[in-house]
């Protein structure tokens, strides 16, 4: 028989319960806060008021995309995260389109320091929205501290444009370049086994050489040389400048420091690329004698983007039931789910699925802003439109700053696809890509061996040697599945098989040249596309409404993971211990190990374009 237990023991044993159920009960009231918090940012917070009078201010924030992970973004704005890592285009748009027409709106005011990232496209289309601002009658201010390229660009469609007297103008054209990792690799002793199709087919080279292939440097100066034109035209026009004004300020920039004993905000000023050099706190006071003056905050009297479109969609009425799907195919394209910047084959493929069955939607508007990927994932999409297609449902694809190789495979099938001047498109080709580490391991004392039944037993291990047997069949594979490639395009677009041939062998275009060629059937912003595809479905204007369709994630896990950084490997935390320029040894590394862990096919095929070009500022 068991003795009871002590007085002692039974009053710790109570007091242990005790901290267990009130540790219990904080955490379950923690969950309930954060599920609240996380329900509270998806309905994007309190609707505020719009007063009479008040300025429209656009600060854009890190990287200009066409969709963003609205949970995490949403959340860290309820935490007080200011400054967001990504600006959703449309919201700039929008907020654009609404203050036009609000008489409560006199004009819009834009920031554009915090600006790290956007496409010309983006910038364009973001340049029409300005300029049907500007046409209701309301002017746009915009002030820097400095501009790069990118920022520039927004800034030069405004009426008014203040420089800080410390301040830059910074232009420097487009370029290519690219890391080359051959000899790397060659003296890692790992083997880069490369199966492709197309001269111009240059996503490969990094692996395979030191520099940049004469055909690639022929393609790639082509299509850069037609964005740099399509920039100049575009700030010549917006300021009222002579043609090439945007070129010649760029290679006079040294010696008119040298002149100006490095002035360069007096070099902008006498370029008329600003039309003021000020402080900030002038710029302000010039702004609040038109809108007055917040003492509160300092400054002007505004709203931002953000709070604006709150508010006016809590003032909207409700609008048709009838809609035009938006599915927007952002980053790489891969096996499987969709990430936080990459697009999933069978999540794009299900929301197009989704939009076929649904009765109340009529057409469908792709947007895509994709290098491409997977060969099995870019064909799950398509299939996608085509059964989109053979339900009586058109569908119209809107290309925004890069819709390449496998962004085109996806788009090819459209009724209609439209892309601006400066989009980046084409890369019609395929390769395969398969790394063997033999010889390093060999290196290392360590050896791989065994028997198999046939052959190809064993064939894809890393630590064995690509047999001749397995070469061929990746080989054939890849050129079959060019094959396949070149003749979608050539039903799709309507054109005779040998010549997308002649104008694919993974050649990149720009939006202008694919239009020449029969690419992309018109040139012009996602709302020339949207509109395109009410007229195919026989939608009267205002008689429908746009309906973006998004995948259904797991809010924590999406949470989470905006928190955490994602799950791919991030050696960034490297940079810590080196010295600040040393540690851009690392970002090539990294680069190729993300690049490396988003190749997924099952095939081992891939359709992808090296195809982004870089400008001052990180800008793309």
């Amino acid at each position: 028989m068991s003795e009871s237990k002590s007085p002692v023991l039974r009053f710790f044993g109570w007091i242990w319960r005790l901290v267990v159920g009130i540790y219990r009960t904080i955490f379950v009231i923690g969950m309930l806060i954060s599920l609240m918090l996380v329900w509270f940012a998806f309905q994007g917070g309190t609707p505020v008021h719009v007063e009479n009078n008040i300025a429209l201010t656009l600060i854009p924030t890190g990287t200009v995309v066409e969709q963003v992970n609205s949970t995490g973004q949403n959340v860290l704005r309820q935490l007080g995260q200011t400054h967001p890592s990504q600006t959703l285009l449309r919201d700039l748009t929008d907020a654009l389109k609404l203050g036009a027409t609000d008489p409560r709106i006199p004009f819009a005011v834009l920031r554009l320091d915090d600006l790290q990232s956007a496409g010309l496209p983006q910038l364009q289309e973001l340049g029409v929205a300005m300029k049907k601002f500007r046409a209701a009658g309301k002017p746009i201010y915009v002030y820097g501290e400095s501009f790069d390229q990118a920022q520039y660009y927004i800034a030069a469609q405004a009426d008014e444009v203040s420089l800080d007297p410390m301040g830059m103008l910074m232009l420097q054209g487009y370029g290519m370049y690219t890391n080359y990792f051959k000899d790397a690799l060659d003296k890692l002793g790992v083997q880069i086994n490369v199966f492709r199709v197309g001269e111009y087919k240059s996503a490969v080279e990094p692996f395979l050489r030191n520099d940049m292939s004469p055909e690639a440097k022929l393609a790639n100066q082509a299509w850069l040389g037609d964005l740099w034109d399509v920039y100049n035209q575009q700030i010549s026009a917006a300021r009222k400048l002579p043609d090439k004004a945007a070129d010649t300020y760029a290679r006079d920039f040294a010696p008119e420091l040298l002149k100006r004993s490095g002035d360069a905000a007096s070099y902008a000023l006498d370029a008329h690329l600003v039309n003021h050099v000020e402080t900030l706190s002038q710029f302000r006071k010039r702004l609040a004698d038109k809108v007055g003056y917040d003492k509160d905050k300092g400054t002007f009297r505004q709203i931002d983007f953000s709070s604006y479109l709150r508010a006016t969609r809590h003032e909207q009425k409700p609008q048709s039931s009838t809609r035009i799907a938006l599915v927007v195919v952002e980053g790489e394209i891969v096996d499987g789910e969709s990430d936080n910047d990459t697009a999933g084959g069978d999540t794009i493929s299900g929301l197009l699925e989704e939009a076929r069955h649904d009765d109340d939607v009529k057409a469908v508007v792709l947007r895509v802003n994709s290098p491409g990927g997977s060969v099995t994932a870019s064909e799950k999409i398509r299939r996608g439109v085509e059964a989109l297609k053979d339900d009586g449902k058109p569908v119209v694809v809107s290309m925004s700053t890069l819709a390449a190789s496998g962004g085109y495979w996806i788009s090819m099938a459209a009724d209609q696809i439209w892309a601006e001047p400066s989009t980046i498109t084409g890369s019609i080709g395929i390769f395969g890509l398969i790394p063997t580490i033999d010889q390093p391991m060999n290196k290392l004392g360590i050896h791989t061996d065994g028997v198999g039944t046939t052959p190809l037993a064993g064939a894809f291990r890393a630590d064995r040697p690509l047999s001749p047997e397995m070469k061929t069949i990746m080989q054939s594979n890849i050129e079959h599945g060019y094959h396949q490639f070149i003749a979608g395009v050539s039903k799709g677009r309507n054109i005779p098989v040998d010549k997308v041939d002649s104008i694919a062998r993974g050649r990149v275009w720009s939006g202008v040249a694919a239009k020449g060629l029969g690419l992309v059937d018109s040139l012009g912003g996602i709302e020339d596309a949207e509109a395109a595809a009410a007229k195919l479905a026989d939608l009267k204007p205002g008689g429908y409404r746009i309906d973006e369709l998004q995948p259904q994630r797991d809010l924590l896990a999406q949470w989470l993971g905006k928190i955490l950084g994602g799950s791919h490997a991030d050696l960034s935390f490297l940079a810590a211990f080196l010295p600040q320029h040393a540690s851009l040894l690392v970002q090539p590394v990294q680069d190729a190990a993300l690049l490396f862990s988003r190749f997924n096919d099952p095939n081992n095929a891939y359709v992808y374009c090296f195809c982004t070009p870089t400008t001052a500022g990180g800008s793309r």
